[in-house]
Order: structure tokens, then sequence, then C-alpha cells
């Protein structure tokens, strides 16, 4: 049978740390003209970036590739101290976009580290939030990136340590991992509240309930997106077929042959213009239906950081347009 529909995640899409730090950056290029400079990419999505690329945002690694005087984004991943104290000591006007919730582990971590913790993350090397958290601390903070990782650990006070966790992880993952934590560490201290975000949960919790009804789960993610990574993970996890696209032009027609139901979604870090660009190209594909399954509606939104916040929406939605 071929595709005849499709059913749309929800909650999909932008999140509210994603349209902040989006906005930061708009908001910059109003108020003080281009270029700006981000530090690593605002959010990973490759039209995201390429779009803010083109009305003078300028993405770089390192701060010695700003000059004097510049305006400088922190991507919404975080950074690690050391970062921070450069920007300062070379005199750039600092605008943070981390996410609020990225933010809160930072400051957690933090605050323990002076009661004497030491702290395990649940995290993947090398993405920039996970190197943004342990880069808080000089010493003392371990990741652990699978269940085997956790006997590797060796720490001065069991009585002394805490577990983090990057917030874009997969829930089910993270849960295992943190399982072995409390088993090999009985007095680990938790955080108060789980540090996976209420969007990285919530949208994997509807590609939990698109999954088992369709043929195969689209999701619209860049590479680089964890979350994004995880949706379609999460997907083949539950036995169903999964892609992930970067664009609809990614899609191909014989991931879809035979299929007559298609679930889309998209990660915390993708727009809705992609997303309606893949319903085009699945329609073009055969798609007579397109609708919405019910989900948690998201009412969450972060205030923006001092200096930015006196231009009008108007002025930004002007400038996304």
């Amino acid at each position: 049978m071929n595709l005849q529909e499709v059913l749309l995640a929800e909650p999909r899409g932008f999140c509210a740390g994603v349209d902040r730090a989006i906005e930061i950056v708009e908001r910059a290029l109003i108020k003080f003209g281009a270029p700006i400079y981000v530090r690593h990419e605002i959010v990973h999505n490759t039209y995201v970036v390429n779009d803010l690329k083109s009305r003078g945002a300028i993405f770089i690694e390192d701060l010695a590739d700003v000059p004097a005087g510049a305006t400088l984004v922190f991507s919404a991943h975080g950074v690690s101290q050391e970062v921070r104290r450069e920007a300062a000591a070379r005199g750039f006007q600092v605008f943070d976009a981390t996410c609020p919730l990225v933010t809160k582990v930072h400051v957690e971590v933090a605050k323990l580290h002076r009661e004497g913790f030491e702290f395990i993350m649940i995290g993947h090397k090398g993405h920039p939030e996970v190197e943004g958290t342990m880069g808080q601390l000089s010493d003392g903070i371990f990741l652990v990136e699978e269940v085997e990782d956790v006997a590797k650990v060796q720490v001065k006070d069991q009585t002394k340590l805490a577990v983090v966790t990057q917030t874009t992880l997969s829930v089910d993952d993270a849960a295992e991992i943190l399982a072995e934590v409390k088993r090999v560490f009985p007095q680990v201290r938790e955080p108060k509240k789980q540090d996976i975000c209420y969007a990285t949960q919530n949208r994997q919790d509807a590609v939990k309930v698109l999954a088992p009804q369709v043929d195969v789960v689209i999701v619209v993610g860049s590479p680089t997106s964890s979350n994004s990574n995880r949706l379609r993970e999460l997907a083949e996890r539950l036995g169903t077929p999964g892609y992930m696209v970067d664009a609809a032009e990614d899609l191909k027609a014989e991931w879809v042959e035979g299929r007559p139901r298609v679930g889309l979604t998209a990660g915390a870090s993708a727009p809705d213009v992609l997303v309606q660009a893949v319903i085009d190209r699945l329609r073009a594909l055969g798609a007579t239906t397109v609708r919405s399954l019910p989900g948690v509606e998201e009412h969450v939104r972060f205030p923006l950081p001092m200096g930015l916040g006196d231009k009008s929406m108007a002025e930004v939605s002007a400038s996304r347009s």
C-alpha cells in the first residue's frame, strides 16, 4: 500500500531555550549591527545557523578569532569557566544564551563543589553542553557515557558524591546509567529535579505515542543535534524504522515506499519551516491526509538577558522573515 497519511507528534520542534537563544542573536544584530560573534553553533541546526550567518552572525570556536571590542554570544549549550574568564579578560560585550535549564545544572555543580562534593556527569563526550558543565570545575567531575563506565569512577569520599546529567539525553538511557550509579554509589546525591529538560522529555514521550501507530518515523533535525538523534533511536528501539533529515530534500522516497502511515517529529532545535517543507515533500510522495496527535502543550518562556529586551517582537519577527 502506498503512502496515505502523515501523523505529527505533539510537541515537536523549537523549545523555549532554543527560541530564547536565537532571539538573543537576532536582537543583538538589530541593536548593535553586524557582525555579532557567536561561540559555537547557537543551536545545533544547519538551517538556523545559515540563516543567522546570512544576517551577519559569525560562528567561532576559539575566542582568539573575535576582534577586540566585539559583541559575543555564548551558545545555548553553555560554556566553561575558562571561556567566561577569557571573554571577560578580553573585554567583549557578552550576552549569554545558555539555556536556563543548563545554567541550573552549572549553578548546582558550583554550589555543591563549594560543599566539597565530587561529581559524576552522565553525558556524551565532546558534546558542547558536557564540555561546558564539566568545565565549571578544574577537577573532581567524572564523565560516564555507558553503564560500564560507572565501575571505573574512583572518588575520594562516597558520601560527598553528586550526579548530574546532560539535558538532551535519552530519558531511558539516562535512567539505566543512573540506576547503576546508585547501585555502585548508594549514597550519591541526585538533583532535586531530573536534569533532562522538559522539552527533551516531552518530545521523547510524544515519539513513544507516535511510533506504535506508524510504519516509519521521520525526525527533522541536524546530525549534530543530540536530542534529535535520541528521537530517531527511540523510534527504532520501539520497533519502528526511523530516519533523520536535515532538510526536505534529504528524505528518500524508498523510506516511505509501501508504508501507508508516516510519523513526523522534529528535534528541539529544528524550526517549523523545515517540518512544513517535509510535509510538502510527503504530500508530493502521495500523502493525502496530515493530522496531529494529541500531546502536551508547552507554555514555557525564558527571559532575555539585560540589555536586549527593549526591541519589540515585531522588529525581531520582521528580521526572521
